[in-house]
């Protein structure tokens, strides 16, 4: 079902979004043409350019490095190949946007319409899951609303739309997310005194840390990137590289698993924390 689901949104967005997405344009009368449909740029030549042949072989292997920080006129081409490998990405919006507003008198018309169509990729894939909810779908919208999510993990209304979702299919409770994720736990999220508990291993390992157990101390110790967290069960202090902060609640061990207080830990570990409050959606994600 899903697979056949994958196929039939992937036809639908390309016949919204991306009509004409096979992109040419001739350059100097040569009959040369750019497309960025495959996965490279690719150049077509007519015989006339045969005799110089073997000089286009060695031009043809400038870098994207180099042809993205040219300061000539064609410095946009290494955008163009560059996106190629990450427009199904957060980062493919990123580069589009770029694209769009450095080099927007560069671009022909069907350029645009792609750039714009991966800029708002996620809009498209959540309206799509509107339609299939509203069809009575859910199964499959959710399917569809956590692609739009991997498109644009800071769009908090994907989040808030997938809680809603969930909602209807009786999953109830507060949802966690890292990096657009949802991260395997034993046990869920828990709200207590204002502050969100989340499971300390889960939440650490999505952010590949490394965490360590202190029986004696009873204390839990994560690093990352040369930051160290370290939190003691039962008390309301913790110290990040060394210095003392003071938590609103002390973590503790549910079932087995200990469950710490989700905003310290991920901005120290230099992760972006937000709450969804309708759905009740604890968003962390790295910039």
């Amino acid at each position: 079902m899903r697979k056949s689901f994958v196929i039939l949104a992937s036809c639908m967005l390309s016949i919204t979004l991306m009509s004409g997405a096979v992109l040419a344009k001739s350059d100097n009368g040569q009959g040369k043409k750019e497309t960025m449909t495959g996965k490279q740029s690719v150049t077509v030549s007519t015989p006339a350019d045969e005799k110089d042949k073997g000089k286009e072989k060695d031009k043809g292997k400038e870098t994207v490095t180099n042809a993205t920080y040219n300061n000539g006129h064609n410095g946009y081409k290494g955008l163009l190949n560059a996106i190629e490998n990450v427009k199904d990405k957060p980062a493919g919006a990123v580069i589009a946007e770029l694209l769009l507003t450095q080099y927007n008198t560069q671009l022909t018309a069907e350029m645009k319409a792609e750039l714009e169509a991966i800029v708002e990729k996620d809009a498209a894939l959540s309206a799509l899951a509107d339609m299939l909810d509203k069809n009575g779908s859910v199964t499959d919208a959710v399917y569809v609303e956590k692609e739009a999510i991997k498109a644009n993990v800071k769009n908090l209304d994907s989040y808030k739309k997938l809680g809603k979702l969930y909602e209807k299919m009786g999953d109830n409770g507060v949802k966690l997310y890292v990096n657009g994720e949802e991260p395997s736990y034993e046990v869920a999220p828990i709200l207590t005194n204002g502050s969100t508990l989340v499971p300390f291993r889960a939440i650490s390992e999505a952010l590949q840390a490394e965490v360590v157990w202190n029986k004696e101390e009873r204390s839990v110790t994560v690093t990352r990137d040369g930051i160290t967290v370290k939190l003691f069960i039962d008390k309301k202090i913790a110290y990040v590289n060394g210095q003392q902060v003071i938590l609103l609640v002390p973590p503790t061990i549910i079932n087995g698993s200990t469950v710490v207080p989700v905003r310290v830990v991920s901005e120290s570990l230099k992760a972006t924390v937000k709450w969804e409050p309708e759905t009740q959606s604890v968003v962390i994600y790295e910039e």
